[in-house]
């Protein structure tokens, strides 16, 4: 039997809920309900929310792309150079937006590391909507090699090495054994990514700037119409947490889910 907690853990806890709840219930108490749908489906609303779609989906997949291989790299080596560059790789988790945007500037930026060699080929990435992909792959993810990660090592590699043994090529293990037992935490992984990308801003206002269409963002979007009109941006904050609720419903309904069936395994 599972030992109850003492009480006045219960006060704490409490107290911590109020204090993430409360801001989302002002700011819904704040929202010009009767202009709401007149606030979100304005002609540059609208346009930063389509773009923010985009954006965040073709990051996620650039997330999916190169992640999958650096979580598995992560979980199954034992080589000491791994474990001296997994902190770097999940460095973005800590990284103030900003700050990346910068090293993002100055790595693929006209003048950048890189960006000058590329400038001189003709590829433009700064300030256009590859920069704002390139920005929320950048803080995206780690989010989504640390959850896949994680579940490789909680799978470990035990089907792999019998599947190994009755002769299936590595290919064969990977597509019909491996990726089938991560796609829980892939989900998990991508779902995090892209909810983390779609509410970036300062690595992509730094690195991407704000043109209407090109690469102005839904954040970016409800920053600017602070200044011009404050109704609008709370309408806009509303939708963006409401769609950020979704992810997050969606997201701890399926671990629950999974996690039940694994009970009863």
């Amino acid at each position: 039997m599972v030992r109850s907690l003492p009480r006045w853990i219960h006060v704490p806890a409490v107290a911590g809920a109020i204090f993430v709840v409360l801001p989302l219930v002002a700011i819904a108490a704040r929202v010009d309900w009767s202009r709401f749908w007149s606030l979100i489906t304005s002609t540059s609303s609208t346009t930063a929310l389509v773009l923010s779609f985009k954006t965040a989906a073709a990051s996620t997949a650039l997330c999916v792309l190169l992640g999958v291989p650096m979580a598995m790299v992560l979980a199954r080596s034992g080589s000491r150079v791994i474990r001296w560059v997994r902190p770097l790789i999940l460095l973005p988790l800590v990284l103030p937006p900003v700050v990346g945007g910068i090293a993002l500037l100055y790595a693929f930026g006209r003048l950048g590391l890189v960006g000058r060699y590329l400038e001189a080929a003709g590829v433009h990435i700064a300030f256009t909507t590859t920069a704002v992909v390139l920005a929320q792959t950048f803080v995206s993810l780690p989010f989504l090699v640390i959850a896949l990660e994680g579940a490789a090592r909680t799978v470990g590699s035990d089907y792999e090495v019998v599947a190994a043994t009755l002769g299936a090529r590595p290919s064969a293990v990977w597509w019909r054994v491996t990726l089938p037992l991560l796609a829980p935490g892939l989900v998990s992984g991508a779902v995090l990514a892209f909810a983390r990308a779609l509410g970036e801003f300062g690595a992509t206002l730094t690195f991407a700037g704000s043109r209407e269409g090109v690469t102005r963002t839904l954040p970016l979007e409800i920053y600017l119409q602070r200044e011009v009109d404050a109704d609008a941006a709370v309408a806009l904050s509303v939708l963006l947490v409401a769609v950020a609720a979704i992810v997050v419903i969606g997201l701890g309904s399926r671990r629950i889910k999974a996690g039940g069936a694994s009970a009863w395994q």
